[in-house]
């Protein structure tokens, strides 16, 4: 335990982590795959006449999805999550990890019972007429990013505290990650904004939008979740 005093005395934050379940590292990796994920199907949907194997595509969507459900879910109704000055973490991250997670799991549930019906040169078409009850709810919580976004650049939420290595370097700028963050918020928003639209033309520049917004948030949820890894780590040893 010798190697924890340094960094325990020099901090002065402390935080009861019995009471602070903390899980947006997962939620972050499996969103950004998910969000890459649904990029390329829907890159291989529109541009490709190669055959896609649905069983495959469905263990993916149903790994991410039940990953997103489950840790979102219990973000969701745990209200609130802590009483360390935490609690919107339950909107931020727990309800819209819920909502792909549960965007993931209906994929994956269609793909492994119907997907060879997608299999065919309408396929395009199919999905389309396939996505469009659920692409209301898409648009809704598209609406939600967006305002998870303003709510992030006007009370600074993302900020991290000097403790946390590497993010918290910049903690005397706390509108840097709280851009960074409401940044990607808004990348998604852009793309779930469009999408019940983009169904109804496919082949547009709205698909184009939509899998660029995705594929650079999806990137930097990826590895924004993995690099939390180590600077999590670090925040819970440095405010034991």
């Amino acid at each position: 335990m010798m190697q924890y005093v340094a960094p325990l005395a020099a901090s002065g934050l402390k935080i009861d982590w019995t009471r602070m379940p903390t899980y947006n590292t997962i939620m972050s990796v499996a969103a950004g795959a998910g969000l890459l994920l649904l990029v390329v199907l829907g890159r291989q949907f529109l541009t490709s006449r190669s055959a896609i194997a649905p069983e495959g595509w469905a263990l993916a969507f149903g790994a991410l999805g039940f990953t997103l459900v489950t840790t979102g879910l219990h973000m969701t109704l745990t209200w609130p999550l802590a009483g360390q000055g935490f609690p919107f973490d339950n909107v931020i991250f727990g309800e819209p990890a819920l909502a792909f997670g549960v965007f993931l799991l209906a994929a994956a549930f269609y793909l492994w019972k119907r997907g060879a019906e997608l299999l065919g040169d309408d396929r395009v078409i199919r999905t389309a007429r396939i996505a469009a009850p659920i692409s209301v709810f898409v648009f809704g919580m598209g609406l939600a990013c967006f305002g998870i976004a303003a709510a992030g650049w006007k009370y600074t939420l993302f900020a991290a505290p000097p403790e946390e290595p590497i993010s918290g370097e910049f903690a005397e700028w706390p509108l840097l990650e709280a851009s960074f963050m409401s940044g990607l918020y808004v990348l998604v928003g852009i793309g779930a904004v469009l999408f019940p639209f983009a169904l109804r033309r496919p082949r547009t520049w709205m698909s184009t939008v939509i899998g660029v917004a995705w594929g650079l948030a999806g990137l930097a949820f990826l590895f924004f979740g993995a690099l939390n890894y180590f600077t999590h780590i670090g925040l819970i040893v440095n405010t034991m």
